[in-house]
């Protein structure tokens, strides 16, 4: 089964306007699976969340940890159950922060890469210069408030270019809550589970393995088929979600892009079609970002 999971919100611990009990009704009532509280710079909100939700058992779960806010870019961690401070953030060298918060157990993230930053919103664009992804786990390549061509394509490229080319990193999408904002129509990650597993373990396994989707509500599924690949639609039930008449799937590797009518449910794509390594995005009819319904994960050859 597919989990959802909205790993980057705000309360009023930072500068959000909603409380950490508005913020867990809020993702209850949209029937989101697990929720990351992720204040800036403080972890004041996590016995508040964990008080509530073990108080009176709520289906929910939640992942506790922090965006470290800097004035060269946010770097999100949805799981960082211990402060670990960043006073040697270095600009050059953001590795060392990467590090610290991974020996803690972090889950780590460079959040809305491409943000406007100056003179807008001073340390929102990520300027750090990252020469080693090993302990990155994902690039938020969705920030859903931020505009789509200016900010959200360019983070989405930018993993492309990383992935296939080698590196190792998952993709994530954001809301970035700092209200009661509708999630509708609006991107989500996507992590596979078991019905009665551990969401934050689930979170923690899909990311290391690059196996998150990021969607609207509908995903792609690959499994190989003899000398073929498989992809099949999956209907994630997202609250809001809105179908689309026809769907395209496109399979982008380093030498080009090909398409495919997908709107069927299920198209097989001969293996040599795929490369070393692939990124399935769906769209719902056109290709253009303004239709783009779901990335799922790199296939990689061997996988």
């Amino acid at each position: 089964m597919f989990k959802r999971y909205e790993l980057h919100n705000h309360t009023t611990q930072s500068d959000a306007g909603i409380t950490c009990r508005a913020l867990i009704d809020h993702m209850i009532a949209d029937g989101v699976d697990c929720f990351a509280i992720t204040d800036h710079n403080t972890i004041s909100g996590h016995p508040i969340i964990k008080r509530i939700l073990e108080e009176e058992r709520l289906p929910i779960a939640c992942a506790y940890g922090m965006e470290y806010t800097t004035y060269y870019g946010h770097i999100v961690c949805p799981v960082l159950e211990q402060y670990v401070p960043w006073d040697s953030i270095n600009r050059k060298k953001p590795e060392l922060l990467f590090e610290a918060a991974k020996r803690a157990g972090a889950v780590t993230g460079v959040a809305h890469p491409f943000s406007y930053g100056d003179p807008f919103a001073r340390g929102c664009r990520f300027e750090m210069e990252i020469t080693d992804f090993s302990n990155v786990d994902y690039i938020e390549i969705v920030n859903n408030p931020e505009p789509l061509h200016e900010v959200n394509e360019p983070g989405i490229l930018w993993w492309e270019s990383l992935v296939l080319s080698g590196v190792k990193v998952a993709a994530c999408a954001g809301m970035d809550l700092h209200g009661l904002d509708s999630f509708a129509m609006k991107f989500a990650t996507y992590c596979e589970g078991d019905p009665g597993g551990d969401p934050v373990e689930e979170l923690k396994a899909a990311v290391a393995a690059q196996r998150t989707w990021v969607s609207k509500g509908m995903l792609v599924a690959a499994e190989k088929k003899g000398d073929c690949v498989r992809f099949t639609l999956v209907d994630a039930k997202k609250p809001g979600f809105v179908p689309a008449d026809t769907y395209t799937l496109t399979l982008k590797t380093k030498d080009g892009t090909r398409a495919y009518d997908i709107t069927a449910g299920e198209v097989d794509v001969p293996l040599p079609e795929l490369g070393e390594a692939v990124v399935p995005k769906l769209y719902g009819g056109e290709t253009v970002i303004e239709n783009l319904c779901c990335v799922a994960p790199v296939i990689r050859a061997g996988d």
